[in-house]
Formats: structure tokens, C-alpha cells, sequence
């Protein structure tokens, strides 16, 4: 039987059941029937309702905490496999545990690795995410990884802003590959924010390397925390005489004091995407869907088309 003839079906996690609801309306079907029972304990058991054996399995589940979110995707691998489907692909549109993918420190685990051995273990034939915090993590995986990218709902929105002056910035050094290839869509500069250390966690100088006066600003990352390093980089970059100050971040984990952070910050907006499905709404927060871009991905994972063309 030929993967286009093949069955496909599409299931979601209940950390990403409306993310997967969305993927499914774009892909052009509706989600597939799963439940999660649970014991009293706590303990997860999930059973798919319907008959998957010999079909494509796509499941979409972000590893955001709490690490049951991780559980759960893994025994929903286990599930599909025992239940004869074909192929079961995990669709995971934020991968957690991607910060930790070095050992920056002696006696620390290298985090990403761990859990790509575990969803490899868990059986997944196949790995689809989008924008790791290193490129380099698809290569913590014996099995083919789709690693979509995140420029392609953010560019198009930044194009309908019509902004002139135009300036991007990446808020640390690691991000400097990724805030360059945004300057290049729009042929515009950059600059990166330089942060000095005087102790670990406690960022005490911080200053942009180029001018930013006169310019709209752009800050780029591939996920925002609590964001205070985010708001001071803005506030600073305000403070060298640019015009506006905006950032786009494909995750928004948004943990501890991040919405209080970000509302009181000299920032336009924060543009993020629906990876993590935020906790609470922010005057400041505008939400882009990457569901027809998952969509689209999974659709030429069933046709063996081509992943590489949904790129801006």
C-alpha cells in the first residue's frame, strides 16, 4: 500500500487539544477519537476509541510543563503501536527540555537528548516541531525530524505592518543566526544585545552592540520566559532613541512574573504563537496560529511531499 492510498489520522493530547483541533480543520478532518482515564492518583492510561491499525498516526502534543504533558505523549506512542498503526509521528509543536542540550556546568544532564532517547524508545517513527532553542537537537534523534520554522507565520505579519526603518535584534548572542535570517527576508540591519554576568542569573550590564535610533525594532527569539530579559532589552533599546519596539517569540512559555512583565514594559506587543496555549489573556499578547502550517506539513508527509517548501 502507498503512503498516498494509506490511511492518515490525527489526534491531539489535552495539552494541545485546541492547537489539534485547528491542525485537524486545516488538514481537512476532523481529530480522532482518544481518552485519557484516569486513576485516582493521578496515573494516565489513554486509549484510542477507533481503529487505527495500519494508518499514518499523527500525535500533537506540546511538552510544555508539567512534565505529565510529556507522560502522556509517550504512552500515547506506546498505544498506537500496539494497536498496529503503521507509522506513529510525533507532533510536538514546542519541544520541552530543548534549553538543556549541553552540559554548561559539571554533573548536569543534558536534558533534550534524554527525552529525544525517550520518544524514540516510546516507539515515534518520526519527529515534527517547530523552531528548537538549537538546530543542533535534531541530531539528538535516530529518526527523521521535520523541524518547521516559526518565520514562516511571522513573516507575512510583519510585512502587513507596512513599517519603515526597519531594524531586527537579537536579545543574546546564541540568537544572532536567527534574528539574521529575519533581516534578510527584509533586507534590513540588525543588532545584538550584549549581556555582562556579574554573577549566574543576575544580568548586570547589558548593551546593544549597533544603532538603534530612528528605527523600528524588532526583538527575535524562539521563546519567551518570564521575560525580563526581554523587557529591559526594550526598554534600553527605547532608551537609545528608537522609534517602536516589538518581539516576536514562537514560544510563549510565559512563566512566574512574565504577564506582569510584559504589561509594564515599554513594548508595542509580544507576537507569539499557539505551541503553549497561554495562561491568561494580555493586552500586549497577539496570538498567530501555526495550526495550517502543521497542517500543510502533515499533508505532504502523506503525499512524500516536500517539508522544505513551507519555508519562507
Amino acid at each position: 500500500m502507498s503512503n498516498s492510498t494509506r490511511e492518515h489520522k490525527i489526534f491531539a493530547g489535552n495539552g494541545s487539544a485546541d492547537l489539534g483541533k485547528k491542525i485537524g480543520e486545516f488538514f481537512g478532518q476532523g481529530l480522532g477519537g482518544i481518552q485519557l482515564q484516569k486513576f485516582s492518583d493521578g496515573e494516565m492510561a489513554p486509549y484510542f476509541t477507533e481503529s487505527i491499525r495500519g494508518a499514518n498516526v499523527f500525535l500533537v502534543q506540546s511538552t510544555m510543563a508539567p512534565a505529565e504533558n510529556l507522560v502522556e505523549l509517550c504512552l500515547m506512542i506506546d498505544a498506537a503501536k500496539r494497536a498496529s498503526a503503521y507509522k506513529v509521528i510525533a507532533v510536538l509543536p514546542y519541544f520541552g527540555y530543548a534549553r538543556q542540550d549541553r552540559k554548561d556546568k559539571p554533573r548536569i544532564a543534558i536534558g533534550a537528548k534524554m527525552v529525544a532517547n525517550i520518544l524514540t524508545a516510546a516507539g515515534a517513527d518520526r519527529i515534527m516541531t517547530c523552531d528548537l532553542h538549537a538546530g543542533q537537537i535534531q541530531g539528538f534523534f535516530d529518526i527523521p525530524v521535520d523541524h518547521l520554522d516559526g518565520s514562516a507565520i511571522f513573516v507575512p505579519y510583519l510585512r502587513s505592518l507596512n513599517m519603515d526603518e526597519l531594524l531586527f535584534a537579537s536579545p543574546d548572542v546564541g540568537g544572532v543566526k536567527r534574528t539574521r535570517e529575519y533581516a534578510q527576508h527584509f533586507n534590513a540591519e540588525m543588532v545584538v544585545i550584549d549581556k555582562h554576568r556579574k554573577r549566574p542569573n543576575e544580568v548586570a550590564e547589558m548593551r546593544i552592540i549597533g544603532s538603534v535610533e530612528g528605527k523600528n525594532v524588532v526583538l527575535v527569539d524562539d521563546l519567551v520566559d518570564t521575560g525580563g530579559t526581554l523587557c529591559k532589552a526594550a526598554k534600553i533599546i527605547m532608551e537609545e532613541g528608537a522609534k517602536s519596539v516589538r518581539a516576536v517569540c514562537t514560544h510563549p512559555v510565559l512563566s512566574g512574573k512574565a504577564y506582569e512583565n510584559i504589561e509594564n514594559s515599554v513594548l508595542d506587543e509580544l507576537v507569539v504563537t499557539d505551541t503553549i496555549p497561554l495562561a491568561q489573556q494580555s493586552s500586549k499578547i497577539r496570538v498567530l496560529t501555526v495550526a495550517e502550517l502543521f497542517a500543510k506539513a502533515i499533508k505532504n508527509i502523506t503525499t512524500d511531499g516536500s517539508i522544505s517548501q513551507l519555508f519562507i
